[in-house]
């Protein structure tokens, strides 16, 4: 783990030393003109009780202000250090505001590290349900793999099992193999998506091509502004449309439509098929992680995951649009170059 890096250790002042210190310094200047004026007019007498009663005041009223001063500006500050030092220890039960900010700046300073916490947390929350479903999707196949094999060493050489009997363990233990390979190759393009995004530029018409290639069942089908350059690698758009291409193709789809139209900074892609469609009773879960109504045929449930965090590195988003009839349809707004 990279640890961060620590602020060197030596006296600063604090800031209540600091505030006090400069208005007694505000203060300390009209008696200093004061006593010098007296001095260059010869006038050694002493100070009257009305110049005293006066400094006394101004020297109380001096200290009231840096009261207040500090009240409001050091006082929110520690309460921000101590509510960061029990989000370190609770978490997300320690993600609330503070009592009092003092000023707008501090209120400020102190939403945006609340914002900034919660999505750490988020965060961690993610990675750990993450793991937990990576262990869960990794364990099914390799308990299988480790069963089959075992049956097949364990196999009886005075009584050996049937030919078509063992011929189906291995046939599972390949199955199961593949399956563990495609669940890599998934969790490989969702480590390559939470990656800051990498620069680079591609078109609809590019892709399109990759895409008609690496699925010769689907026909895809471009129109609009296909030419326009987005500011994605080419391999990252590809990736984000490839999962939505097979997602099609599984499910029954022969041709997948893209329709780009080109806006100020941004593209509107409109991907449509004409396949069996998303139930509405699966319609909030297709972005999760590992959901997939294909598990018993090898689906990770990751495409659309991967989509969505690939799109989302380089600016972009994807949302399920309402389908007429059969098929699926999303929108995708995609960077451009400016």
């Amino acid at each position: 783990m990279t640890r961060a890096p620590r602020i060197r250790r030596k006296w600063r002042p604090s800031l209540a030393l600091i505030v006090y210190s400069v208005l007694l310094a505000v203060m300390a200047l009209p008696v200093t003109i004061l006593i010098w004026f007296r001095a260059v007019e010869g006038d050694t007498h002493y100070l009257a009780a009305s110049e005293l009663g006066a400094l006394v005041i101004a020297f109380l009223f001096t200290l009231g202000v840096a009261y207040v001063l500090t009240r409001s500006v050091t006082g929110p500050i520690e309460a921000l250090i101590g509510r960061t030092e029990e989000i370190a220890r609770g978490g997300r039960a320690a993600l609330k505001p503070l009592e009092r900010y003092g000023t707008r700046e501090i209120a400020s300073l102190s939403q945006s590290f609340l914002d900034l916490a919660g999505e750490l947390v988020d965060r961690t929350d993610y990675v750990r349900s993450f793991a937990a479903h990576v262990c869960h999707e990794l364990k099914s196949p390799l308990t299988a793999i480790r069963g089959a094999a075992e049956l097949l060493i364990d196999d009886d050489t005075e009584a050996p099992m049937a030919k078509a009997q063992s011929r189906r363990f291995l046939e599972n233990i390949l199955a199961d193999a593949e399956r563990l390979d495609h669940l890599l190759v998934r969790l490989r393009e969702l480590a390559q998506a939470e990656l800051p995004a990498m620069k680079g530029k591609t078109s609809i018409a590019e892709v399109a091509a990759e895409l008609s290639r690496r699925f010769e069942g689907l026909k895809v089908i471009s129109s609009g502004d296909v030419e326009t350059p987005i500011a994605m690698p080419q391999e990252a758009l590809a990736i984000a449309l490839a999962n939505i291409a097979e997602n099609a193709d599984q499910h029954g789809a022969s041709k997948l439509k893209l329709a780009a139209s080109s806006g100020e900074r941004t593209l509107a892609l409109l991907v449509a098929d004409d396949g069996a469609g998303i139930s509405e009773g699966n319609r909030a879960l297709i972005f999760q992680p590992f959901f997939s109504t294909r598990r018993e045929s090898g689906g990770t449930g990751m495409g659309l995951a991967i989509t969505q965090a690939m799109l989302a590195a380089h600016g972009g988003t994807i949302r399920l649009l309402d389908s007429d009839g059969r098929g699926t349809r999303f929108e995708l707004v995609l960077p451009v170059l400016k």
